[in-house]
């Protein structure tokens, strides 16, 4: 991977974007686009839209969600402990022991989620499955009145931020779910706005994601695309303990993963596949017999119908302070994706 595009993709790892908090990550993909769309806005809602070629008769969207799954302060008790509601879905077991950062206005205040240690436990205790409601934030105030003067209930709490490379081309983060995504949709855009398009691509850095695929909803309204993809993470299924039976074989490394099923247009499905076998792409195949937990959801049933394809990273434990994906994977999907945007004519129909 090139040095500008690996020190994008950790500079938005670096930066906090809880759902309804994305205004960080955002502004980094608006100056990481700024010398390449034709045009970038920002929605009341927050999602940010570049566009290349607008004029064209056929419109493409590309979706990667910037927000990840977060806490947010919900009350501090006498002696200072902080109590938090969640953002998106979390395992309680996962929080445990981890530091934490509050995002407060004056800047990151560190944090942990700890409990009683092990030998303060009774029988009882450890037999039992903590739950988020029971777990508190250390920040290290004396009391409430001095864990007042810097935090405010409603501040956006994630878990500690960065990259971490690993052997082989992976690397773990948390909020892999979905910056990989985001990364791959925003470099496919780079990478296609050098090759002559006969569409208008639109690259869209969604909102909201993890609470209800909502900033998929409303870009997807007010850009009115005819074609869109969406690009996310999916549970890898080459480690320990998952049934490949029921989850399906997808490997890091293995390429992008292009989703079949009643979510995916099959004639989307058909032209990525088409593309990435003459570019000779490694990709995998996996099926979802629902509408899937993804932008591409909202975006298959916007206005009239989207033809809509869904193309997913494989991550390794998802929803965790450790979640890892292949940086062969997210580079071979953005050329995917850009081989796809270059693929179409004015005159493509989609219908099935």
């Amino acid at each position: 991977m090139e040095a500008a595009p690996f020190e994008f993709f950790k500079k938005i790892l670096d930066t906090p974007s809880p759902s309804g908090f994305e205004r960080p990550v955002q502004e980094i993909v608006r100056s990481y686009l700024s010398d390449t769309a034709d045009r970038i806005s920002t929605d009341l809602h927050g999602n940010v839209i570049a566009v290349k070629n607008p004029d064209a008769r056929l419109r493409l969207m590309l979706a990667g969600h910037a927000d990840q799954i977060g806490m947010l302060v919900q009350f501090i008790d006498a002696e200072g402990f902080l109590y938090a509601q969640t953002i998106g879905g979390w395992d309680a077991q996962v929080l445990i022991g981890q530091p934490m950062t509050v995002w407060t206005a004056t800047g990151p205040v560190a944090g942990i989620i700890a409990r009683k240690p092990i030998h303060l436990l009774t029988d009882e205790e450890r037999k039992q499955v903590p739950k988020v409601k029971d777990l508190w934030i250390d920040i290290g105030a004396k009391d409430k009145e001095d864990a007042a003067k810097i935090v405010r209930v409603g501040d956006p709490i994630t878990l500690q931020l960065g990259l971490r490379p690993m052997r082989n081309d992976c690397a773990s983060a948390t909020a892999m779910d979905d910056k990989s995504g985001l990364w791959v949709v925003v470099e496919a855009f780079r990478r296609a706005a050098a090759r002559k398009l006969d569409c208008a691509l639109y690259c869209v850095s969604t909102v909201q994601e993890e609470i209800g695929l909502r900033g998929a909803q409303t870009s997807s309204f007010g850009i009115d695309p005819q074609v869109g993809i969406a690009v996310d993470v999916t549970h890898a299924t080459d480690c320990p303990t998952i049934d490949k039976k029921q989850e399906g074989d997808v490997r890091l490394g293995g390429g992008p993963v292009i989703y079949r099923g009643p979510n995916m247009n099959p004639r989307v499905v058909d032209r990525l596949v088409d593309v990435a076998e003459k570019a000779g792409i490694a990709y995998q195949v996996a099926a979802s017999g629902r509408a899937t937990g993804t932008d591409a959801n909202a975006m298959q049933i916007n206005r009239a119908g989207m033809a809509t394809g869904l193309v997913s990273i494989p991550n390794r434990y998802m929803h965790s302070p450790v979640e890892m994906i292949s940086l062969v994977d997210i580079d071979a999907s953005a050329n995917l994706l850009a081989g796809f945007a270059a693929s179409l004519k004015a005159g493509d129909d989609f219908t099935p």
